[in-house]
């Protein structure tokens, strides 16, 4: 199996850094950029490895076909036809989902239980003594998507999204994805040598991503994956892999990264993760209002994510906020500013036009990250 159609999934517009990501994971040629994530063709190894390594994309999906179908004869037909005993077990447990968008085939109900029967039918070509097949063994999450009448099926191996680092044990309000945070931290171009702070930091995860990132820490280090119990991906090559992984962790121990907010509850909750991510000590948390923020180091940046005012009502309350952050970094003389937010008059009220902002996506909600430059450092003599 070493010419598996392999996709890292992603969030729109975030298809580039991707690429660039992959590159520097050594995954130069035969990349395809598409719209929501990079493709390309690679063996069991490459499945463990991209969902060990990759920190900007979704989800790591083999793609099991594509064909066009506008009726539910033609999907079961195409469906029917992809190769499904090259990877599902006898025992397999197979749930599909998916998503129906400009299509004749609308209704996601009936696709769903269209696509379920026609993987059971291929089974039972394969597997003819099998009289039922009860679904108690691995579990192969089967995803499609119809668009413009043109189907595309995929098995999802990383199961759970790769946001979910397995550090976030206990939920907080709006978090940010951690794989946004990694997002927000490339278009810093934020380095370990750099002052990092985040003044809305909430239950860490900008500041535990920054860490992560430093330490050369693999996101997927502490986590499970659903290929892992797949008898196609050896337990050898997890082990390896893992212990690959554990092996080139750099002990950074003169990190600069500082997280502040006003509610307590939460810095008790980013101090816990930070502990469960292994930072523990790399990053200072404090209970700090943004008015009092103030730093003595040069040279810094400040990545963060503040309220967006997006509640009735709440719009005045955001643009007095980013007043304040204004009047606030100013004296930051030296600092840049990487600031995410999706209230339209965030300039106006913050006082200074972005270098540059970039269209992100949080979650449905479209935002941009307005990206204040400040000077380079010197060099050193």
């Amino acid at each position: 199996m070493k010419d598996i159609k392999i996709t890292v999934t992603s969030a729109f517009g975030v298809e580039g850094l991707l690429r660039r990501e992959l590159n520097r994971l050594g995954y130069t040629e035969g990349l395809t950029v598409g719209k929501g994530g990079v493709s390309l063709s690679g063996g069991p190894a490459d499945i463990v490895r991209l969902n060990l390594w990759v920190r900007q994309g979704e989800r790591v999906v083999i793609e099991a076909g594509s064909f066009p179908a506008a009726t539910f004869e033609e999907l079961f037909q195409g469906v029917t036809a992809l190769p499904w005993e090259n990877w599902l077990t006898a025992d397999a447990a197979f749930p599909v989902n998916g998503k129906c968008v400009k299509s004749t085939l609308h209704s996601v109900p009936d696709c769903q239980s269209i696509i379920k029967k026609a993987i059971v039918e291929r089974l039972r070509r394969k597997y003819p003594a099998v009289s039922w097949f009860a679904e108690t063994g691995p579990v192969y999450p089967v995803d499609f998507k119809i668009t413009n009448d043109i189907v595309t099926v995929v098995i999802d191996s990383s199961g759970e999204g790769l946001h979910k680092r397995g550090w976030r044990k206990l939920g907080s309000t709006a978090p940010l994805k951690e794989t946004l945070a990694s997002v927000l931290l490339t278009l810093s171009n934020w380095r370990p040598n750099q002052p990092l702070a985040d003044p809305f930091c909430g239950s860490g995860t900008i500041p535990i991503e920054a860490a992560l990132k430093a330490m050369n820490i693999a996101p997927g280090l502490n986590r499970s994956f659903a290929c892992q119990a797949w008898p196609q991906i050896s337990a050898a090559l997890w082990k390896a892999a893992r212990e690959e992984a554990a092996a080139l962790v750099l002990p950074q121990p003169d990190l600069r990264i500082e997280g502040y907010d006003i509610d307590e509850k939460v810095l008790s909750l980013a101090r816990y993760h930070a502990k469960l991510a292994g930072v523990e000590g790399k990053i200072h948390f404090q209970r700090r209002d943004v008015a009092d923020f103030k730093s003595s180091r040069k040279y810094g940046a400040i990545i963060t994510n503040p309220p967006y005012g997006q509640r009735l009502g709440q719009e005045k309350e955001a643009a007095e906020l980013y007043r304040l952050m204004g009047q606030v970094f100013a004296s930051l003389d030296t600092w840049s500013f990487y600031i995410l937010t999706s209230h339209q008059g965030f300039e106006e009220a913050f006082g200074g036009q972005a270098t540059k902002n970039t269209k992100l996506f949080n979650g449905f909600l479209e935002c941009r990250l307005f990206q204040f430059h400040g000077p380079r450092p010197p060099r050193l003599q």
